[in-house]
C-alpha cells in the first residue's frame, strides 16, 4: 500500500478534500461535521483529545469569561482549520462578533508572535498540550492561559466538547508550569472516511491507530482512544467490529496478509464441504477394509494348508512346517491398530488350531 499525507489548513479544508474525493480518510476535530450535508462521509474512531487554549496578554487582571474580551482584537485561526470553525461558535453565544470585536484569521505561529509583541489581545488555537507553542506561552509571564470558569456549562452546550483539567505543574514541574489548575475545554481528533473504501484498507490503518494512540498521556487513560465515541456521524461497520472485537482468530495467528486471505477462502468452504460430504461418508469404510484386508488375505494361504483326506503322509508334513512359517510371516508382517488386535489375534488362533488338527493326522 502507498501512503500520501496532504497538509492543509485544517479539519474544513480535510472535509472538502474528503467529499471531493480527493482523499480517503482525514483527520477532523469533533464538531466540525453535519452528518446531513455530509453523507458520504462515516467516522472510524476518535483518537486524542484536542483542547482549547485561549490565551490573552497579561494587563495585570484575570480573566474567567470569553464575554471580557469583547472589544479586543483576537486571532481565531485559519480559514479552513478546525480552531476557528469552533472559536466563532463559542464567540457568538457570549455575544462578541465583527460588530464588536475585531476577529483576525492567522496561523499559530503568526498568532504567537503577535500576541508575545502585544499586537493583538487573545488567540484562540486548538493543539496537543505538549506543543511548542503551548510551552512557551505558558512559559511567558506577560501572557495568561484562560481559565475557563463555566467548562460544564460549555460541555452541556456543546456536547462534542469535554471538559478537561490542567493541573498546576503538570507541563513543567521545575518552572510549575502552569502555575494553578486551568479549566480546559477539548474537543477530540477523529477519523473520518468516504463511504466505500475497502474494508481491509480500514482494518491496516485501525490496527497501527490502535498502537500508536492507545497509551496513556496527560489527559488520555490507557487505552481509552481510539474510541467510538465523539463522533459526529454513522460509524463505519468494520471500524466498529474491530474496535469493539479486536484482532480475529486468525489475525492473533498469523500476520495480517496471510489471515485476510484465509479468510477470504471462507467463502469457498460451505461449497466445497457440501461436496466433499459424500467422500468423507466413505472414508471410515474404505479404512476399515484396508485394515482387515491386511488380516483376512492370510485366509486364503491357510485355507491351503488346511487338512484334508486325499494327503498324503509327507504331503501333511509339508502342510504343517508351512504353516508355521505362515504364522511367523503374519507376526512379523502384520501391523494392525489396537483397536483391530481382536481380529488379528483370531487369525493366530486359526493358524494354530490348522497346525494342531494336521498334526493329529500325522
Amino acid at each position: 500500500m502507498k501512503l500520501t499525507i496532504i497538509e492543509t489548513s485544517g479539519s474544513v479544508e480535510n472535509l472538502d478534500l474528503l467529499n471531493s474525493k480527493k482523499a480517503d480518510i482525514a483527520f477532523v476535530q469533533g464538531g466540525i461535521i453535519d452528518a446531513k450535508e455530509n453523507a458520504q462521509v462515516e467516522s472510524l474512531a476518535s483518537v486524542y483529545y484536542e483542547p482549547l487554549w485561549i490565551f490573552y496578554k497579561n494587563k495585570g487582571y484575570s480573566i474567567e469569561y470569553i464575554v471580557e474580551l469583547i472589544e479586543k482584537k483576537i486571532s481565531i485561526g485559519m480559514n479552513g482549520s478546525g480552531t476557528q470553525y469552533l472559536a466563532i461558535q463559542m464567540l457568538i453565544d457570549n455575544g462578541l462578533s465583527t460588530d464588536n470585536t475585531t476577529l483576525l484569521s492567522l496561523s499559530a505561529k503568526d498568532s504567537k508572535e503577535k500576541l508575545l509583541n502585544g499586537e493583538i489581545d487573545a488567540m484562540f488555537f486548538v493543539s496537543s498540550p505538549s506543543s511548542p507553542a503551548v510551552v512557551e506561552l505558558l512559559s511567558d509571564p506577560s501572557v495568561e492561559l484562560l481559565n475557563l470558569k463555566r467548562v460544564r456549562a460549555y460541555n452541556q452546550k456543546y456536547t462534542f466538547l469535554s471538559s478537561l483539567t490542567l493541573h498546576e505543574g503538570t507541563i513543567d514541574l521545575y518552572k510549575n508550569l502552569p502555575s494553578e489548575n486551568k479549566n480546559l475545554l477539548a474537543t477530540t481528533a477523529n477519523l473520518v472516511c468516504n463511504k466505500g473504501i475497502n474494508d481491509e484498507l480500514i482494518r491496516v490503518f485501525l490496527k497501527q491507530i490502535k498502537i500508536v494512540h492507545s497509551e496513556q498521556s496527560i489527559f488520555e487513560g490507557a487505552n481509552q482512544f481510539p474510541s467510538l465515541q465523539h463522533l459526529d456521524t454513522s460509524i463505519n461497520e468494520e471500524a466498529q467490529n474491530y474496535l469493539t472485537n479486536g484482532d480475529s482468530w486468525l489475525e492473533s495467528i498469523f500476520p495480517f496478509w496471510i489471515a485476510s486471505q484465509i479468510d477470504r477462502l471462507k467463502i469457498l468452504l460451505i461449497p466445497l464441504l457440501t461436496l466433499l460430504f459424500p467422500l468423507f461418508k466413505g472414508v471410515l469404510p474404505l479404512y476399515n477394509w484396508t485394515i482387515r484386508s491386511k488380516i483376512y488375505k492370510w485366509y486364503t494361504q491357510l485355507e491351503e494348508l488346511e487338512y484334508t483326506n486325499k494327503l498324503s503322509h509327507a504331503a501333511l508334513e509339508k502342510n504343517i512346517k508351512a504353516v508355521r512359517i505362515l504364522k511367523d510371516e503374519v507376526q512379523e508382517q502384520t501391523k494392525v491398530p489396537l483397536s483391530y488386535k481382536g481380529e488379528y489375534y483370531n487369525l493366530l488362533l486359526h493358524i494354530d488350531l490348522v497346525a494342531k488338527e494336521l498334526q493329529l493326522k500325522v
